[in-house]
């Protein structure tokens, strides 16, 4: 909290700062950066298949966004929600923590194009789907590896 000058009665919460410790991603990284929480946190299950699938792929995946804590996603909701000028709108882009897979480690967004439609193609043999029709480059586990990944919801609203 912070008071505000000449009002000692006052005291305001200092706004929420995105940093690595909430899960905000300067720049992409690895799955193997193991010291950055937006991957230590990924649920084991998740970053295990995603490694076995960089491999088989033979290329990097970048790494835009993996955990993220409820404070950040409830702030990258609110800033959609100021952009979009309506909840609405801003559900279709963003989820709020209660439904983002984000908060709970089960979801990673993909940087690099290529690895994007590579996952697209052969994901499903780790298990690792694309969740949203409006959004390429986010993979969550959703289904058995090697099965059918489940149809695409058209957006974060569902």
């Amino acid at each position: 909290a912070v008071a505000v000058a000449g009002s000692p009665a006052r005291v305001f919460d200092a706004p929420f700062v995105p940093d690595a410790a909430n899960g905000h991603l300067e720049s992409s990284v690895s799955l193997s950066d193991l010291d950055v929480p937006a991957i230590a946190r990924l649920d084991p299950a998740l970053r295990t298949a995603m490694t076995d699938a960089e491999t088989a792929a033979g290329m990097r995946f970048d790494i835009t966004s993996g955990w993220r804590s409820t404070e950040y996603q409830q702030w990258l909701f609110d800033d959609a929600v100021r952009v979009y000028a309506s909840e609405e709108v801003a559900r279709q882009f963003v989820a709020t923590p209660e439904r983002s897979h984000h908060v709970t480690g089960n979801a990673v967004d993909i940087g690099n194009l290529d690895a994007q439609l590579w996952l697209q193609q052969h994901g499903a043999q780790w298990g690792l789907c694309q969740i949203y029709a409006n959004e390429r480059w986010h993979f969550e586990i959703a289904t058995t590896p090697g099965g059918t990944c489940p149809a695409q919801l058209p957006d974060a609203a569902g």
